[in-house]
């Protein structure tokens, strides 16, 4: 599978927190996120929205499972209340894109982790996560995001 790697940067964050199993209430709190950015009139083709799924669920507690529903924010952008506002740290990652279905991802992720390792690979504790932009929501596409180092 094809990918490539980049250095993210830094981005402030406008982000809904759901703690629990991951699955359908992710998609619950994203389109609580959408519904807040398109309000605020922050959902372009440019905006950049990310899934971030903070723990492995292979060994956190399905119950404490965190995942954020976020879009990045400029400086300038006032906030309110209604969310809540962080950083994301960035990095390096390896970037796959893909068809934004569940087979497709689960997929990806069947695939690429045994072998990150021969090409050069392995990943870090930082947090994987899904990109969007305005562009790859129309078309049904997200980039899947993994923190790696070299060996």
């Amino acid at each position: 599978m094809d990918f490539k790697t980049e250095m993210v940067p830094e981005y402030r964050i406008a982000y809904v927190r759901q703690t629990g199993p991951y699955g359908p209430a992710n998609q619950h709190v994203m389109e609580e996120l959408k519904e807040w950015a398109n309000e605020k009139s922050l959902l372009d083709e440019s905006a950049i929205i990310l899934g971030i799924s903070h723990d492995h669920p292979q060994t956190t507690p399905a119950e404490c499972c965190r995942y954020d529903a976020c879009i990045v924010i400029p400086e300038d952008f006032r906030m309110d209340a209604s969310l809540e506002e962080g950083e994301f740290p960035g990095g390096e990652y390896a970037v796959f894109q893909v068809q934004h279905t569940e087979e497709e991802i689960q997929k990806l992720w069947a695939e690429i982790l045994p072998s990150l390792h021969n090409l050069g690979f392995q990943l870090d504790n930082r947090p994987a996560f899904e990109r969007y932009t305005g562009a790859m929501l129309l078309n049904h596409q997200c980039e899947v995001c993994l923190p790696v180092k070299e060996l």
